[in-house]
């Protein structure tokens, strides 16, 4: 047989048992989860069928499989896509709640260096994606320029012509903040 042949072959095998299964499939997931993700897990079902083709139970060469020999097999297959399409329900509630807490309780680094994110906000989004890459994930320039696409040397100039533009600003910041710890007016007669 051709490889044309095979796959035509495979094709019509296909066909064949999603004719018999799509239906019952269908229905048995409604019956257990949320009308919502039926479709998705019965696409995922599907697809995990298709390439599974050959594993399939009871499917012959013939038009039209027998549904008492292929059935209990394909629900079993839905059974695990339905589990896996809850682990991951699961999985992003629990990122949900973890990020609704963040943003109720924020670090308190971020508190403390909000002069400093104020700065790197300013920046270029190229420009804060090296200076991450090098302050926070410690890569080096060659690292970075592999990372990015750019090269070590645009890197370095990157991270030299950066680093002044930040020192500036910070160090603006701080002269337009006052004394430390004293409020601008702080001190001052009202008279």
């Amino acid at each position: 047989m051709t490889e044309q042949e095979l796959r035509r072959n495979r094709q019509a095998c296909f066909e064949g048992l999603a004719r018999v299964v799509a239906e019952p499939l269908h229905r048995y997931l409604l019956r257990r989860t949320n009308p919502d993700l039926v479709d998705d897990v019965l696409s995922d079902t599907m697809l995990v069928l298709w390439r599974r083709i050959d594993d399939v139970p009871g499917l012959g060469a013939g038009a039209t499989p027998d549904p008492d020999d292929v059935l209990p097999w394909c629900y079993g297959v839905a059974r695990g896509c339905l589990a896996n399409a809850r682990r991951a329900d699961g999985r992003r509630l629990r990122l949900v709640e973890r990020l609704i807490r963040t943003q109720q309780h924020p670090p308190p680094t971020t508190v403390e260096h909000s002069d400093l994110h104020a700065a790197l906000d300013r920046l270029g989004e190229l420009d804060r994606e090296v200076v991450r890459l090098w302050a926070w994930e410690g890569l080096a320039p060659r690292q970075i320029a592999e990372a990015t696409g750019l090269t070590s040397n645009a890197v370095n100039m990157r991270l030299h012509r950066v680093k002044k533009k930040l020192a500036a600003q910070l160090q603006l910041t701080r002269k337009n903040a006052g004394r430390p710890g004293h409020k601008p007016d702080e001190g001052r007669s009202s008279q």
